[in-house]
């Protein structure tokens, strides 16, 4: 689905979750990363399990923000169960319950290719 300009958009990291708060730090710099480059752009980090907020949480804080456009970018390497199957049922929850959302779910990280050229190049370096 193509956003409408006119709709203010928010922007949720999605992330599988861990026990130790010091994994959530990457995830958290993105969202620095993002807020540094566009501050209009309201983010947040959600995650499936352990860690909050989860990602209908941080879509209700976007919503009651005035968002009206939520893109959804999975933090995941792989195209897993998580991805394949979670993320899609937590979607269709969220836009349930916030009739008129638009929701745009992006590919999982580890799908686009800058990115997998990226950490080839680290790997080499």
């Amino acid at each position: 689905m193509t956003p409408s300009p006119s709709l203010p958009r928010g922007i949720i990291l999605f992330a599988h979750g861990s026990r130790d708060p010091q994994w959530r730090l990457p995830i958290e710099a993105v969202a620095t990363q993002i807020s540094e480059r566009q501050p209009g752009t309201p983010v947040r980090c959600a995650y499936l399990e352990i860690c909050v907020p989860s990602l209908p949480d941080a879509a209700t804080d976007l919503i009651a923000g005035g968002a009206r456009h939520i893109r959804v970018f999975p933090l995941f390497l792989g195209v897993g169960k998580h991805a394949r199957e979670d993320l899609p049922q937590l979607l269709e929850e969220i836009k349930a319950a916030h009739p008129g959302l638009q929701v745009e779910l992006l590919p999982a990280a580890g799908e686009y290719a800058p990115l997998t050229a990226l950490l080839a190049d680290l790997a080499l370096a």
